[in-house]
């Protein structure tokens, strides 16, 4: 099986974390902030970071908790101008063991694979889902555009109806 390479990688071995857990903060460089905006359809992503607390979880699994900082250039869908905006996320994600079984379908938890848990693209992802798909600067609103409507036409039937007798006329 290949293993993935991702943009940005800071492998944890998982045997590694103590018992009382760690904390591990770690950052993007250049060279990745310029990779992870292409993965991520970005103009720019100026810094990534994230300190991080990890502490075993369930029988051979982890449990990672932390926040994320970014600076990052955004297009606005309203004016269509580039913006930066700073950016800051909660993190909390479980990961399992093999060993441990399998998670239920309701557990959001994911898989250790080959003993390493990689907690730059634990960022990566965070950043990926967190990011508003419609952004906007601070302020901008979108106004509605109002088209004035046709006139009506003029019904043909419209004078027929003004010649028919009005009232409760009968014939005698």
């Amino acid at each position: 099986m290949k293993q993935v390479v991702y943009e940005f990688s800071r492998p944890l071995q998982v045997d590694r974390v103590p018992a009382l857990g760690c904390h591990e903060r770690i950052a993007a460089d250049e060279k990745e902030c310029v990779a992870l905006a292409k993965r991520l359809g970005l103009p720019m992503l100026h810094s990534l970071a994230g300190l991080l607390k990890i502490v075993p979880w369930r029988g051979g699994g982890l449990k990672i908790t932390g926040t994320l900082k970014a600076e990052v250039d955004q297009v606005s869908v309203i004016s269509l101008e580039p913006f930066t905006s700073t950016l800051e996320y909660a993190i909390e994600r479980y990961y399992l063991s093999p060993r441990a079984g399998r998670p239920t379908p309701e557990e959001d938890v994911d898989m250790i694979e080959h003993g390493i848990v990689d907690l730059g693209e634990i960022l990566a992802e965070t950043l990926a889902l967190e990011l508003d798909p419609y952004p906007r600067q601070e302020g901008e609103v979108f106004n509605e555009i109002r088209e004035e409507l046709e006139p009506a036409k003029v019904s043909p039937f419209i004078g027929l109806s003004k010649l028919k007798p009005t009232g409760n006329k009968s014939k005698n």
